[in-house]
């Protein structure tokens, strides 16, 4: 690794086009501007990173370490501090979306998979502006900072930008990496937290993370054969797959809201007549901006929420690692990489 005067060359972790992890190297001049300059103690390992694992990119966005050294027109960071980042690198900082907080939005933001492919989580260290890192509350160590990162400002996102309240029900389609923060989320909000998985396998888990109902939907066919279900306000999908919303067209509340969380192919398919009917919404909702982002955090702090995770080293193998278990659907509920110096 480089030093002042001589920029900075240290470790990444790329995609490759056979999705192979390739371990690799990446060189930063001196620090300009509001560059923050950061050892990588740990990084989530999301579903998104499946996505560009075949491209050549540095991978990872659920980034938390510790500031080693700053830019010139760095305000508020020093040596030492405990700092995160997520999926959004940059925006312009002048455009309506940047101008009201919804930066994530801008025409011109740069986000995971979009550009800055030299940097990562999946790396020794990253170069990273100052206006885009999290500082992370002492009450959360790092290996449960990272996954809130992407995962954690996802979900909130959701609950917070649009408007749910404590006397709403939130319906939570999947117990997994997203789903059982969802969980955590809207219960400490005040919500009615409602479970749909596929079987009763974790019911107990859901009821001890907050959930007030639960029920397994494997098996069922159509709306007929639900049980009785007080209505949902709020529907997040929070699974890899999507839902036969025929299902749950019929326990939406009168202009209930429907938020897809997790990213897939293909086409939103739901019944016309049920949505003109009752009003239903479908919301698109992506991370969050950093002013929610920081609420979050301060929120996670305050109640007590960190994610369930499994750990595996920051290296080749251990990346390679964790995405097979992740393949495979094993993980219980979010992969963490740990440094290993």
């Amino acid at each position: 690794m480089g030093s002042i005067g001589e920029g900075f060359t240290f470790t990444v972790y790329r995609g490759s086009k056979d999705g192979s992890i390739v371990k690799s190297s990446t060189h930063q001049d001196d620090l300009k501007g509001d560059q923050v300059f950061l050892k990588i103690t740990h990084s989530g390992l999301c579903g998104t990173d499946e996505h560009y694992r075949s491209a050549d990119q540095v991978l990872g966005h659920e980034g938390a370490g510790i500031v080693q050294d700053v830019g010139p027109d760095v305000r508020d960071l020093k040596e030492g501090d405990r700092v995160g980042f997520g999926y959004l690198h940059n925006s312009c900082g002048r455009c309506e979306q940047c101008l009201t907080g919804k930066e994530t939005f801008c025409p011109e933001r740069v986000m995971y998979g979009m550009g800055d492919f030299h940097i990562g989580s999946f790396a020794s260290h990253a170069v990273w502006r100052e206006a885009y890192l999290f500082k992370i509350p002492d009450s959360i160590p790092n290996e449960y900072a990272a996954p809130l990162m992407c995962g954690g400002a996802t979900v909130f996102n959701a609950l917070e930008m649009y408007g749910v309240r404590p006397t709403d029900r939130v319906g939570i389609i999947g117990v997994g990496g997203l789903g059982h923060l969802a969980i955590q989320f809207a219960a400490n909000m005040g919500c009615e937290v409602v479970v749909f998985s596929g079987t009763d396998s974790k019911k107990e888990e859901a009821i001890r993370l907050g959930a007030m109902e639960f029920y397994a939907m494997k098996g069922i066919e159509g709306p007929e054969q639900l049980p009785k279900i007080k209505p949902i306000n709020h529907l997040l999908v929070t699974t890899s797959a999507k839902p036969d919303y025929a299902l749950y067209s019929s326990i939406l509340a009168p202009g209930a809201t429907i938020f897809p969380l997790s990213v897939a192919e293909g086409n939103f398919e739901f019944p016309y007549m049920p949505m003109l009917l009752t009003g239903v919404r479908v919301q698109g909702s992506v991370v969050a901006p950093r002013a929610i982002h920081n609420k979050m955090m301060e929120f996670a702090a305050v109640h007590k929420i960190k994610p369930m995770i499994e750990k595996f080293p920051l290296s080749q193998e251990g990346i390679e690692k964790a995405f097979e278990h992740l393949d495979h659907g094993e993980m219980r509920y979010r992969g963490v990489l740990v440094a290993q110096d």
